[in-house]
């Protein structure tokens, strides 16, 4: 099914599904007598008396082994250390079986769950970070859990040669993606200041199409420890995606039409302008056209046009997509592939990708498809 882009299932693994992606291992900082540093009590059930229990740190997209533990025969386990800064860590059973929780050098927390199922039977207590986490893992688990329901639908439709089904269940896709971003939001909008919110924001939400959201979290994860690698983080992206954030103007673009001629973007102001990045090679670009073409000729007379800037490095096959595909705008393109001067100003690392602009060229939304598309130029042409 080709969805919508969304991270916080793209990179659902950054949360449960990293489970072989150890690398290297380090050993804890011991904190025995020392009354700082972090302490997880863990409370299995159905688990092997015995059996190790293993904890992992996040650490730039891999997980970094950092400790090991035992089972008894009460299903109980402890782990015991220091980390240099608040992060994000895996406890593991097994391979399928794991739960992630968040540390800094307060945190005492107790870990409870069925150790054969415990991506979506564990439960955390006593730091409110961790808490969050776990809010946050079960938000998007419910999630995926819709989408893999939604698969099976989708590949019988197809397979049965349903276009019309197969079209409403991609809308239906795009819904539920929409509602789990914005449940996600929620809880990171009512926790700014937290290590948690700033891994969302760096690993699961995309910090451009979340702008301001991220600008506000990045502010307080700085104001709360400048040397936070997460506040490092989420400010670089941040700062990086400030010239095309949403209320900004959107950046000119000058690139040759199939005829040659240069066409600035800037010269389309006074009416409102879908900038779309594509490419006849693109699949999903191509899906996506004909809803392109039919809010074009619902609303071109009433001052709105679509500037497309393709990906294509041949000219051959992007002027015969146009024309296929009945795209009768500004195309303009010079067939740089991913290293297109627009791409490069608009950091663009997929497509389909658009910006709305307003008649006076400052991005009022992004990424519309679909009824979304329409939707919001019934609102703003009114």
């Amino acid at each position: 099914m080709n969805h919508p882009p969304m991270k916080s299932l793209l990179l659902f693994g950054a949360l449960l599904g990293m489970a072989n992606a150890c690398n290297k291992a380090t050993s804890p900082t011991s904190n025995a007598g020392n009354s700082i540093g972090y302490q997880i009590n863990g409370e299995l059930t159905n688990a092997t008396s015995g059996a190790k229990v293993y904890l992992a740190e996040l650490e730039d997209n891999q997980l970094v082994s950092r400790d090991t533990a035992t089972i008894d025969e009460k299903g109980r386990f402890t782990f015991t250390g220091t980390t240099p800064a608040p992060s994000i860590y895996q406890v593991k059973v097994d391979d399928t079986n794991q739960a992630l929780v968040a540390l800094d050098n307060q945190t005492k927390l107790t870990l409870r769950g069925d150790a054969s199922k415990l991506n979506n039977s564990y439960t955390v207590q006593g730091s409110p970070d961790s808490e969050l986490l776990q809010q946050v893992s079960n938000a998007l688990q419910m999630n995926k859990t819709s989408m893999d329901r939604l698969e099976q639908r989708f590949v019988q439709a197809r397979q049965a040669g349903q276009a019309d089904s197969v079209a409403a269940i991609q809308q239906e896709a795009q819904q539920i993606q929409e509602r789990g971003q914005a449940g996600v939001r929620r809880l990171v909008r009512q926790h700014p200041g937290s290590v948690v919110s700033g891994f969302v924001l760096t690993a699961v939400l995309n910090p451009d199409d979340n702008f301001g959201l991220a600008d506000t979290v990045a502010t307080a994860l700085k104001a709360a420890d400048p040397e936070s690698r997460y506040a490092k983080a989420l400010t670089t992206k941040v700062d990086a995606s400030r010239a095309t954030a949403t209320g900004a103007v959107a950046p000119d673009i000058k690139l040759p039409t199939p005829e040659g001629n240069v066409v600035p973007l800037s010269s389309l102001r006074g009416k409102y302008v879908l900038l779309d990045f594509w490419a006849s090679w693109c699949g999903p670009c191509r899906q996506e056209n004909p809803n392109v073409v039919r809010a074009y000729q619902k609303y071109k007379d009433k001052g709105f046009t679509v500037y497309s800037v393709s990906l294509d490095q041949s000219r051959d096959k992007w002027v015969n997509a146009i024309a296929k595909d009945n795209l009768t705008w500004t195309h303009v393109s010079d067939l740089q592939y991913w290293q297109s001067a627009a791409a490069q100003t608009y950091k663009i690392e997929a497509i389909p990708q658009s910006y709305l602009l307003d008649p006076q060229g400052r991005i009022i939304g992004k990424n519309l498809r679909g009824p979304a598309l329409e939707a919001k130029l019934a609102q703003v042409m009114k």
